[in-house]
C-alpha cells in the first residue's frame, strides 16, 4: 500500500466551502493523509471520532487515538474531513487557520516594542582596546540612539574626559587593558569627580578572575565577552534605569 502526506496552504470562500458543519472563510492550512488500505463502510465513518470506538479485536485498539487528533484540532480552531470507501482506501484532510502572516505581524509588532524598549539617548564613553570589538559595540549603541564616544585605553579616556563641554551619562569600559590602568582604576578615579557616574564593566575573564572585593551583577554593570547585540542593549538599559538583579555573582567593584 502508499501513504501518503501532503501539505499546502488553501483560500476557502462561500463558492468553494468544503461540505463540514465547522467549514468557514479564510486562509487554512491543509494536512492531508490518505492511504490506499481497506478503507471503511458509511457505518464506520460515521463513529471514527468517537472515544473508544474501534474495529480492532480486544487488546489490539484503545479507539481514542483519532479521538484525540480531532481534540487538538478542534482546540486549533480547525477541522477534519474524512472521505474512504470499503477496498480504496481513507483520506483525512485537517484543517488549520493560517497563523502565519498575523503570526509574522504579532512578532513584528513585539520586536519593534522591544527595539524601542532598548533605545536611549544618552551619552557613552566606550573604552575599549581591541578595535574590532570596540567598532561594532559603538556601531550597535549609535544604532540604537546612544551618542557613543571611543577611546582605546584609560589614558585616552581621560583625555576625553576633560575635553571642554563633554558630558558622560555611562562609562562602558574592558576591564583589563594595556597602559598599566584597569577599567576599574579608571572608573573609581572619574567618580571621584563625579560620583553618581555609571558604569559597565567588559571582560573576557571570568568573574571569579576578577577580584576587587565588592559585587559584579551580570546583566547590570558586567557583560562577559562575548556577548550577544541584546544582551548589550539590555544591560545599558539595566543600567540607566536602576533595575539591577537579585542575585550577584561576585567579583569587582562596581561604584555607583
Amino acid at each position: 500500500g502508499r501513504l501518503t502526506v501532503e501539505t499546502r496552504v488553501v483560500e476557502l470562500r462561500a463558492d468553494n466551502l468544503p461540505e463540514h458543519p465547522d467549514a468557514r472563510d479564510g486562509e487554512f492550512v491543509r494536512v492531508s493523509i490518505s492511504d490506499t488500505g481497506v478503507g471503511m463502510d458509511p457505518e464506520t465513518l460515521s463513529h471514527v471520532f468517537e472515544p473508544f470506538y474501534t474495529t480492532k479485536e480486544t487488546g489490539k485498539g484503545t479507539g481514542l487515538g483519532l479521538s484525540t487528533v480531532f481534540g487538538i484540532v478542534k482546540q486549533h480552531e480547525g477541522w477534519i474531513a474524512v472521505t474512504s470507501r470499503v477496498g480504496e482506501g481513507s483520506r483525512f484532510e485537517v484543517f488549520l487557520p493560517l497563523a502565519g502572516r498575523a503570526g509574522e505581524e504579532k512578532e513584528k509588532e513585539k520586536a519593534q516594542e522591544s527595539d524601542a524598549a532598548l533605545r536611549g539617548t544618552e551619552t557613552i564613553l566606550l573604552v575599549e582596546d581591541d578595535a574590532p570589538v570596540r567598532s561594532i559595540t559603538s556601531l550597535t549603541l549609535s544604532r540604537h540612539g546612544y551618542k557613543v564616544i571611543e577611546a582605546t585605553d584609560a589614558v585616552d579616556a581621560r583625555g576625553i574626559w576633560k575635553e571642554p563641554g563633554v558630558k558622560i551619562d555611562l562609562l562602558l569600559t574592558d576591564m583589563v587593558m594595556p597602559g598599566g590602568v584597569s577599567g576599574w582604576e579608571l572608573v573609581q578615579g572619574l567618580q571621584k569627580e563625579l560620583p553618581n557616574l555609571k558604569s559597565v564593566y567588559l571582560s573576557g575573564y571570568s568573574v571569579d578572575a576578577l577580584d576587587h572585593g565588592e559585587d559584579l551583577f551580570e546583566g547590570f554593570n558586567f557583560l562577559a565577552k562575548p556577548f550577544q547585540t541584546k544582551a548589550l542593549l539590555k544591560t545599558i538599559r539595566a543600567r540607566f534605569e536602576g533595575k539591577r538583579p537579585e542575585t550577584a555573582a561576585q567579583g569587582a567593584s562596581v561604584g555607583p
